[in-house]
């Protein structure tokens, strides 16, 4: 077997089923598994899997162990030769994996790679390559300012050697993720992706940034430092120095941090996230399915509404445009919404075969299901 998928789910069902639906689409060509762990999920997240995905290997715990034990449950019981991690609000391009597979064919020292992301208003997500988070990095990022955090000398759409990449999408060798131990299981949320990474460096393998290949994941990270974030990262951060850094380090960064941490949070709290609460007076969707549109219409009830085959060249007059999955491919609905990153417009999109379409205004909030 060439590929084992490992997904961990916690509480989003609809989001998981977009992304199992994309990610079988991007297997077509590849001897392949899916393997979801749920994390003791409350939603009907298992009974979905169960009626919907008979072939995906589902393992249900019951309780929350958390990304990094979860994704270890699941590739100890893998069998591809590579595994991906991979985050269940997130779409792949048809093409992604036939691509990255080809690509790691031909590495000689493959530590990890990673991919580009864009969140649902088409915008870049910088997070997707990362520098290592000295203390000084990561004492600037607890404090909003990112630049020497990501690897901005990578440019989107490059190919690169990578440092640090992201749990959301990350893709090695499954003998070389079990001969570093897999994900540290000491990290709960945050700083196993960076751990991860940073012993394959160490371990002499290279980590690549891959641009040439784009998926969505609707949950960014948050620009919003509330009191949850802040100790998640500085927890995580506490971890990591301790493992990998002299004790004088771990000293200086938790000194830095109680200074700072109060004006963070006292700047943070009148923030308030970005709701997907627009009044979607006109609507374009994108769809060859009559009953589609018609129930669709009903649930929003736009005050006008175009139905078109295809994306248009321009757009500007629509607060809203709804891709249909039936029609057109992920590649294309990919890109669609790369091209109204710069416009003020909602992006939606039907899962093929679902009755329900999906997306997100901000890449600090989950998103948001409608059901018609």
């Amino acid at each position: 077997m060439q590929l084992s998928i490992i997904i961990v789910n916690y509480n989003v069902s609809s989001f998981l089923e977009h992304c199992l639906l994309s990610a079988q689409a991007a297997l077509k060509n590849i001897s392949s598994e899916i393997i979801v762990v749920d994390n003791n999920s409350n939603d009907d997240s298992c009974e979905m899997i169960k009626k919907k995905f008979s072939t995906v290997k589902l393992i249900e715990n019951k309780e929350n162990f958390g990304f990094a034990k979860a994704n270890n449950l699941g590739v100890a019981i893998s069998e591809g030769k590579y595994v991906l991690v991979l985050n269940p609000d997130t779409v792949l391009s048809e093409d992604t994996l036939d691509k990255v597979i080809s690509f790691a064919e031909k590495q000689k020292k493959l530590g990890a790679i990673g991919i580009k992301f864009i969140d649902g208003t088409g915008n870049f997500l910088p997070e997707c390559k990362r520098n290592i988070p000295t203390v000084k990095i990561a004492n600037q990022k607890i404090r909003g300012i990112t630049k020497k955090y990501y690897s901005n000398h990578i440019s989107e759409n490059e190919v690169s050697k990578v440092e640090i990449l992201t749990g959301a999408f990350m893709f090695m060798k499954r003998e070389v993720y079990l001969n570093v131990g897999g994900f540290d299981e000491d990290y709960f949320m945050f700083g196993e992706d960076i751990d991860l990474s940073y012993k394959l460096l160490n371990k002499g393998l290279d980590n690549y940034y891959y641009g040439d290949t784009t998926m969505i994941h609707y949950k960014g990270e948050s620009t919003i430092k509330d009191l949850s974030y802040l100790k998640n990262f500085y927890g995580a951060m506490q971890i990591f120095y301790k493992k990998h850094y002299k004790e004088n380090t771990l000293t200086s960064f938790i000194s830095e941090v109680a200074v700072k941490s109060m004006v963070l949070l006292k700047s943070s709290s009148s923030s308030k996230e970005i709701l997907n609460n627009k009044n979607i007076q006109t609507l374009l969707i994108i769809s060859t399915n009559k009953e589609t549109v018609r129930k669709i219409k009903n649930k929003i009830k736009p005050d006008q509404l175009e139905v078109r085959d295809m994306l248009p060249d321009n757009c500007i007059s629509f607060d809203m445009v709804i891709f249909d999955n039936s029609i057109l491919t992920n590649k294309k609905i990919i890109a669609g919404f790369i091209k109204l990153k710069l416009e003020n417009i909602s992006k939606r999109m039907i899962p093929k075969n679902t009755s329900f379409f999906i997306g997100s205004d901000s890449s600090s909030s989950r998103g948001e299901v409608k059901y018609f």
